[in-house]
C-alpha cells in the first residue's frame, strides 16, 4: 500500500532549526522551512484574482502618491469661478463645487484613506491579538471576563455610534481622531478570531513543553501562540484595511469628515452627492469608484492568503 505524504502547516513545524523540520511519523515528508514559504507563494500566485487585488493596489498606491507628483493641481485655494465645472482638457475629471480639480482631489484623498485604512490596520490587529492571546491562553474566568467584554461592545450597533459622534462633536476631527474611534472598533473581530486560535495552540506539545521547562506565561503568548497564528493573523489584517477604508467613507458620508482643504474619498463622495440630481456625475463616481476598487482588492488578496495558510486547502 502506497503512503501518502503528510504536508505540515507553519503552526505544526516543530522548533528544531531554521532549514529543517523534525522527523515527521512514518510515511511523512519533510519539508523545510522554505518549502512551506515556496508553497504558500505558489498557491497564491495561482490564484489570478489575487494577483489582480495586487496589481489594483500597486497601481491604486502610484496613483494617489505618485500621480500628485506628475499632475499638479491647487488643493489648498477654491477657485468659485471654475466650480462644478465639466470634465476638459485643463481638468481631465472636472471641478467640485469649491473649484478643485477632482482628479487631484481623487489622489490627495486617497493618501489620507490609505494611510488611515493602513493605520487602522495595524493598531486593531496588535490590539485583537494580544487582547484574545491572552484570553484564550489562560481560559476559564479570565477568559469569560474579557470575551464579555467584546460581547458586550459587538452588540452596539455601529452605525447608531456613528451618528451620535457625528451629532456631539463639538470641534472638527482629526486624522488621529478617526483612527482612534475606527481602531477603537475594529480589533473586536480579530481578538475573537485569535482567541479561538489560542485555545487550539495552547494543547500543542510544543506548548506543553514550555511550561514543564518552567517558561513564564508571556513567553508562550508571544513567542509560541502568536508566532504560530500568524496565518490568521495577516489574513485578518488585510480584511481589517478594507473595513477601515469602507467604515471611513461611511462615517465621513455621516458628516465625521476632516476639515477643509483636507480631502477623503469619503469625503468626496458625501460633497458630491449633493449635487448628483444637477448631473454633475464627476463629483460622486470616480470616489465611489476608488473605494470599491480598493476594496475588493484587499479581499482578493484577503482570500488567497486564507487558502494559502490553509493546509487542507494546498496542493499535496
Amino acid at each position: 500500500m502506497t503512503t501518502q505524504p503528510v504536508a505540515y502547516g507553519l503552526d505544526q513545524v516543530p522548533d528544531v532549526g531554521p532549514d529543517l523540520v523534525a522527523a515527521p511519523p512514518e510515511g511523512g515528508e519533510v519539508y523545510s522551512q522554505g518549502s512551506v514559504f515556496r508553497l504558500i507563494l505558489r498557491t497564491f500566485t495561482k490564484n489570478v484574482l489575487a494577483v489582480l487585488g495586487i496589481i489594483i493596489v500597486c497601481l491604486m498606491v502610484l496613483f494617489c502618491f505618485v500621480g500628485p507628483l506628475l499632475y499638479h493641481t491647487d488643493q489648498v485655494d477654491t477657485n468659485i469661478m471654475i466650480s462644478n465645472e465639466g470634465p476638459m482638457a485643463g481638468h481631465l475629471l472636472g471641478t467640485d463645487n469649491n473649484g478643485y480639480d477632482v482628479l487631484g482631489r481623487l489622489m490627495v484623498g486617497g493618501q489620507s484613506s490609505i494611510e488611515i485604512g493602513l493605520s487602522v490596520a495595524v493598531i486593531a490587529t496588535f490590539l485583537g491579538v494580544v487582547y484574545g492571546a491572552i484570553a484564550g491562553y489562560f481560559g476559564k474566568v479570565v477568559d469569560a471576563i474579557m470575551m464579555r467584554v467584546v460581547d458586550i461592545l459587538l452588540a452596539i450597533p455601529v452605525v447608531f455610534l456613528f451618528i451620535f459622534i457625528a451629532a456631539i462633536r463639538t470641534t472638527p476631527p482629526t486624522t488621529w481622531l478617526l483612527i482612534g474611534i475606527l481602531a477603537g472598533l475594529s480589533w473586536l473581530a480579530p481578538a475573537r478570531l485569535v482567541r479561538g486560535e489560542t485555545l487550539s495552540l495552547r494543547t500543542r506539545e510544543y506548548v506543553k513543553a514550555v511550561k514543564v521547562m518552567g517558561g513564564r506565561s508571556g513567553r508562550v503568548v508571544f513567542r509560541h501562540i502568536i508566532p504560530n497564528a500568524i496565518g490568521t493573523i495577516i489574513v485578518n489584517a488585510t480584511f481589517q484595511v478594507a473595513d477601515a477604508i469602507l467604515i471611513l467613507a461611511v462615517l465621513q458620508y455621516l458628516g465625521f469628515s476632516l476639515p477643509p482643504p483636507t480631502a477623503t474619498w469619503g469625503q468626496m463622495l458625501s460633497q458630491g452627492t449633493t449635487f448628483l440630481s444637477d448631473g454633475y456625475w464627476w463629483q460622486v463616481y470616480p470616489a465611489l469608484l476608488c473605494i470599491i476598487l480598493v476594496v475588493v482588492a484587499f479581499n482578493f488578496i484577503g482570500d488567497a492568503l486564507r487558502d494559502s495558510f490553509e493546509v487542507r486547502l494546498q496542493e499535496r
